[in-house]
């Protein structure tokens, strides 16, 4: 109350007086209005920021399924699971690069596509990327090779097989199953288990081959890896695929798994020693050169496979690896032919300790045939295959 006996009313908000209940309403009203969209606008704000996130979250989570893709892409081109066609279509776009960059004659082209056609309808490998005889004239080498190696054990007769113009860039593995059959079917042993594989396969072939060993029941694990199908792919192939081919085949061989550095520098010493034992067994002497009946050993790294048809051991006792390389073309490797090589050539072949700084090796190196008795318990064992490791 005032003096002059006025009603005053106070806002509980702010504590103005006003002197008329209405006005005083009035006011508290405005207080209310301003007060919700106060919180109204907070509220969008939090809801605005909510979805700039939510749409944020989607934006990055789109960009890297894109580029979990890309990448799968990537590596399905590069490993030739991306269905872009096989040996065939290579070979055949390949031919027409030359012939259009002026490198091989219209008729040249007809004539090898006429006889590509022919090799694969029969399944047999044209032979024309082989080199032979290269084993032969390595004996003789080191017969009169009077410097600094001491022993030397080699693997009975291989023919060498590198890549074509149909295979370039993923048919090494292929290749390397190619050079360890023709050692196979020089040696009478395995005359039973190769008597319908007489001749050279192509890699065609060979895919259809491993999808029959797929399909007896081997590996499913790594079946599963290629959707079950090779033929007609550009798809890499390793040492588990050469396992189980082989033993479809009732080949008797194993995978030995150098799965670490065993000595300095990243460098794999148990290897060469591993080598050395598989030769030297049974073919211990004083012979300088011994040309064992131990068919040749496929390695294999990441990105690529070779064949191991020997080993060295120099005076000093170090150990050098003979290998023949599916990359290395057949006019380099007919130089190994000559008789009277003073050994410059074999650098082709040579691959000392230092050489060999991967971080895991495999093998397949075989031992003998299998009963069938043998096969069927290997098949099943294949489904949980483990390879053994060198510790």
């Amino acid at each position: 109350d005032t003096g002059n006996d006025q009603q005053l009313y106070e806002c509980p908000m702010c504590s103005l007086t006003c002197t008329n209940i209405q006005i005083l309403e009035e006011h508290v009203d405005l207080h209310l209005e301003e007060h919700s969209f106060s919180e109204g606008g907070n509220l969008r704000d939090l809801e605005l920021a909510q979805w700039l996130q939510t749409e944020e979250d989607n934006r990055q989570r789109s960009e890297e399924e894109k580029r979990e893709k890309e990448e799968f892409k990537k590596l399905q081109r590069q490993y030739g699971l991306d269905n872009s066609g096989g040996y065939k279509q290579q070979f055949l776009k390949n031919m027409e690069r030359e012939v259009d960059k002026g490198r091989m004659q219209p008729f040249e082209y007809h004539k090898r596509k006429a006889d590509m056609m022919e090799c694969l309808a029969f399944g047999i490998d044209d032979g024309k990327t082989k080199t032979s005889g290269v084993i032969e004239a390595l004996c003789k080498y080191y017969q009169n090779e009077n410097k600094d190696v001491r022993h030397v054990w080699l693997s009975t007769g291989v023919d060498h097989f590198h890549s074509s113009l149909g295979d370039r860039g993923w048919g090494c593995g292929y290749r390397n199953f190619q050079m360890l059959l023709s050692s196979l079917l020089q040696n009478s042993l395995y005359n039973d288990c190769l008597k319908d594989t007489t001749l050279i396969p192509s890699i065609p072939k060979i895919q259809s081959m491993i999808e029959d060993a797929w399909r007896e029941g081997f590996d499913p694990h790594g079946a599963s890896h290629f959707n079950n199908r090779l033929y007609g792919s550009k798809a890499w192939i390793g040492a588990c695929e050469i396992y189980s081919l082989l033993t479809s085949l009732r080949i008797k061989c194993q995978i030995i798994d150098f799965h670490k550095p065993t000595g300095p520098m990243g460098t794999h010493p148990r290897l060469l020693e591993w080598v050395l034992r598989y030769y030297s067994t049974d073919n211990e002497g004083g012979a300088k050169v011994l040309c064992t009946s131990k068919p040749p050993i496929y390695l294999q790294h990441q990105g690529h496979s070779r064949t191991i048809v020997g080993i060295e051991e120099k005076k000093n006792k170090t150990l050098c690896l003979l290998l023949f390389d599916p990359g290395c073309p057949s006019q380099e490797m007919q130089k190994l032919l000559k008789q009277n090589s003073d050994g410059t050539s074999l650098k082709l072949l040579r691959k000392f300790v230092g050489s060999l700084k991967e971080k895991q090796y495999q093998i397949v190196a075989v031992d003998g045939v299998l009963s069938l008795e043998e096969k069927a318990a290997r098949c099943h064992a294949s489904q949980v295959l483990t390879s053994e490791k060198i510790p």
